[in-house]
């Protein structure tokens, strides 16, 4: 039996993001007991291996290569098994092949580990998450996909370098769906609780920041996770520190504000499709989704988003 101060998670996926997601989880103390599973056992071990012999220099978390009993008892489990994304292919084009993954992964975990909180970051996330609602006997407010978590850090970095200024005083974010129909509501998007524009304003008369081009800036949040993988060949450092972050929200009890996908319930007028609003994550999941004052224009931009996730869904088998 687990014992009571133990934070245990289950990594399902051995490639670059779960890889990744494992050894952030035991360097940052996330995590005291860690499961990765893959289909390609030998590949899980020699992670775990990699992972295991440079733990003298962190706090020693138990990690093992496992199989789906070894899951019993997690706290959460993080799914990121499937087919990576190559050069020029959208998120969407590998939705049937990962959700057959997924369709494979989800009664062998959840029979072992049903009271996890379920993390999903594999892509197309948002119609990944949906199909797990459809398919697992999970309550719904313990499954989180990961949705556009990563696109607001994006833009958070992007708009702190424009302005100059910590990160941590840019509140933004970027709604919809983990793809091509993302958008910003610029309504909502400040520093340090002032419109960006008027923030900008406030140097003088003749300001040296130029204002905030919101078609380039929504531009390279769209498109940041082609242009590095195009470069080098996928991503998985930032992916892997936006889940290990929702980890550490789970963890710490305290709620907190994110963008992560989840099943809408007529929110916005949407309705049986999950994507990306803010959603208070916590110690059992998803609490509640936070109502942002979205204008006309914004609200229309995350119903096309839905109807964009809405006619894959309409298309895929699951």
């Amino acid at each position: 039996m687990k014992k009571p101060d133990m934070r245990k998670v289950t990594v399902i996926g051995a490639g670059n993001v779960g890889s990744t997601i494992a050894y952030t989880l035991a360097t940052q103390d996330v995590a005291n007991e860690i499961v990765m599973l893959d289909i390609k056992k030998e590949k899980a071990e020699g992670e775990v291996m990699d992972i295991s012999q440079g733990s003298p220099f962190f706090n020693g978390t138990d990690i093992i290569a496992g199989d789906y009993a070894d899951a019993a008892d997690s706290d959460i489990v993080i799914i990121t098994s499937g087919v990576a994304r190559k050069p020029g292919q959208t998120r969407l084009d590998l939705a049937q092949t990962n959700i057959n993954v997924l369709k494979s992964i989800a009664p062998r975990i959840t029979a072992y580990a049903p009271n996890a909180i379920y993390l999903i970051v594999s892509n197309p996330v948002d119609v990944m998450t949906y199909v797990l609602h459809k398919i697992a006997n999970i309550p719904e407010h313990h499954i989180i996909g990961s949705g556009t978590i990563l696109d607001t850090a994006r833009l958070r970095h992007h708009l702190a370098e424009h302005f100059d200024i910590s990160q941590q005083n840019v509140h933004a974010y970027v709604f919809g769906e983990h793809g091509d129909s993302s958008f910003v509501p610029w309504s909502q998007a400040n520093v340090s609780c002032v419109n960006i524009e008027q923030f900008r304003q406030s140097f003088g008369e003749h300001p040296v920041i130029p204002p905030v081009d919101q078609n380039e800036v929504e531009h390279y949040v769209r498109t940041s996770g082609s242009e590095i993988i195009a470069r080098k060949g996928a991503t998985y450092y930032a992916v892997a520190l936006a889940a290990v972050h929702i980890c550490k929200c789970i963890f710490s009890g305290d709620d907190t504000a994110m963008t992560v996908s989840s099943m809408m319930h007529g929110e916005y007028g949407i309705d049986d499709v999950c994507l990306s609003t803010i959603k208070l994550v916590g110690r059992d999941g998803i609490k509640a989704h936070i109502p942002a004052e979205l204008d006309e224009e914004e609200i229309g931009k995350l119903r096309h988003s839905a109807k964009c996730l809405r006619n894959v869904i309409d298309q895929i088998e699951y």
